[in-house]
């Protein structure tokens, strides 16, 4: 490890508290020049909290904070940004009618709309990012979206930059251009705090990695002074030996009658021909690069999108216009984009969880609160949200609990047809084990289950069948047990 002279941001005995919730206790960290140090820990954990500290969100309570040898206690996000600190939120902070933004100042009150322009394309050039800067937001993808997120945390001046869950909603591509990224910060002698819940990329980035639990410091190691299940053992206080659990019950009858089938799906300019069939308690894993087209295939199935071409349920030829009439259909659907289409943040978790399966606690047109209450606390226990109260509002809570209340919403709907769009996304490794159980369960029960993922061990991992797109079509449907990563790869950039 470097010297201690090499140390930009130093913590010694954090503590943040709200009230009587001690969310941070402890907490000590130093962060070197030219070396990336990951934070790990399980959603709850306190990774938040201490990023909100440091960016001048919130106050600690106690304890010292340094950067450069000065005290460093921000009141602001600006202010933290003066003294060079950047941070790339894993949750899109971004204006969704604008186009790519950059920190420019303003000329008598005036944006200079030609230098805030050159500035974008200069920024987008130099990261080596495939994105449109005249293109609006709102326009692109997610994963487009993210790279934004990343221009934008990147476009002023840093000794210190923080990456929250980076390439949550990026796949293997758009990821290898910001490890590029992150590799020539290195090299600048900047110094990285990295958050991810990816294993595989954290043993490939990292140089230093400190472990958190339950809002306290475990440990700090050198990468190659651990393993990932030395680390999985720190982080959950306990061992995790099969990531991935085993199918229950028989394998899934290929002859049996399909429950969905898809034919010929078409929307002009964004996929065509797509044409899949899924059986019960089958799983359906969907993989592809981004602009594969694969997501805007379920946004039609699910009635949220216009395209043509046929679909039957039960072998039954349907019309699905809009959400509600999906819901009818036995189709739940858990999107990409719990912040936008997932959750309503300032709601409770209560009304969160049942307002897809209003008819299942109500009667005679009014809410029953008793089974409401019933109904959310049932699905608080089986997935283990943390959180104090079902009516916490859901958006105090981690990014990881919050994808686990858009899957509880849509399994109180107990649905015949779940997709699965991203399903682990921010979602730490103990959790995913959960997600995982419960996705094996559901199948187990006879749901149809179509999973699309941008991390191939989980699509590989629990796929019955994997349908693999390229450019809005179908490159192939296999059996699982016929494909390695690098096959799935060669298909997914049109090499086969």
């Amino acid at each position: 490890m470097a010297d201690d002279g090499d140390v930009i941001l130093q913590l010694s005995g954090v503590r943040k508290t709200f009230g009587p919730i001690v969310a941070l206790r402890n907490m000590d960290l130093s962060v070197r020049a030219g070396r990336v140090h990951t934070i790990l820990g399980e959603n709850g954990a306190g990774k938040s909290t201490l990023m909100k500290i440091l960016a001048g969100v919130q106050a600690p309570t106690e304890g010292t904070i340094r950067m450069e040898g000065r005290d460093y206690y921000p009141r602001t996000p600006q202010e933290a940004a003066l003294r060079g600190l950047a941070i790339v939120f894993q949750e899109l902070s971004l204006c969704n009618n604008l186009s790519l933004p950059t920190r420019e100042p303003t000329s008598l009150g005036f944006i200079p709309e030609r230098r805030l322009m050159a500035r974008a394309r200069q920024l987008v050039t130099s990261l080596g990012l495939p994105i449109n800067v005249n293109a609006r937001v709102g326009d692109l993808s997610i994963a487009q979206r993210q790279l934004v997120e990343i221009a934008k945390g990147l476009s002023h001046d840093s000794r210190v930059v923080i990456f929250d869950e980076p390439t949550s909603s990026l796949s293997d591509s758009e990821a290898e251009i910001l490890f590029r990224i992150i590799d020539r910060l290195k090299a600048e002698g900047k110094a990285i705090i990295y958050i991810s819940h990816r294993m595989e990329e954290i043993m490939r980035l990292s140089d230093d990695i400190t472990v958190i639990r339950d809002g306290e410091y475990v440990t700090t190691r050198a990468r190659a002074d651990t393993s990932v299940e030395e680390l999985i053992g720190l982080m959950v206080g306990r061992r995790m030996d099969e990531l991935y659990p085993a199918r229950i019950g028989e394998p899934v009858d290929p002859a049996a009658a399909p429950v969905l089938c898809v034919e010929a799906l078409t929307r002009a300019g964004v996929f065509e021909d797509v044409s899949f069939e899924l059986r019960p308690g089958e799983i359906l894993g969907v993989f592809g690069l981004i602009g594969s087209g694969r997501s805007e295939v379920m946004n039609a199935l699910f009635g949220m999108a216009p395209a043509a071409g046929r679909v039957r349920i039960d072998g039954q030829e349907v019309t699905i216009r809009s959400a509600a009439e999906a819901i009818a259909r036995g189709i739940g659907f858990v999107t990409e984009n719990r912040k936008e289409q997932g959750l309503v943040l300032a709601h409770g978790l209560r009304p969160n969880v049942t307002m897809a399966s209003l008819p299942e606690v109500s009667g005679a047109g009014f809410i029953k609160a008793k089974r409401e209450r019933a109904a959310a606390a049932g699905e608080v226990k089986r997935l283990a949200i943390r959180t104090a109260s079902i009516e916490t509002e859901v958006g105090t809570l981690s990014g990881g609990n919050q994808q686990k209340i858009v899957l509880a919403k849509w399994l109180a709907t107990r649905p015949r047809i779940l997709i699965l769009d991203e399903p682990t996304r921010g979602v730490d490794v103990g959790a995913k084990f959960e997600i995982y159980r419960i996705i094996r369960q559901l199948a187990a029960e006879g749901t149809a289950i179509v999973m699309v993922s941008s991390e191939l061990p989980e699509v590989l991992g629990l796929s019955d069948r994997v349908m693999i797109m390229f450019e809005g079509r179908v490159a192939t449907t296999q059996a699982r047990e016929t494909l390695t990563p690098e096959r799935v790869m060669t298909f997914a950039t049109g090499q086969i």
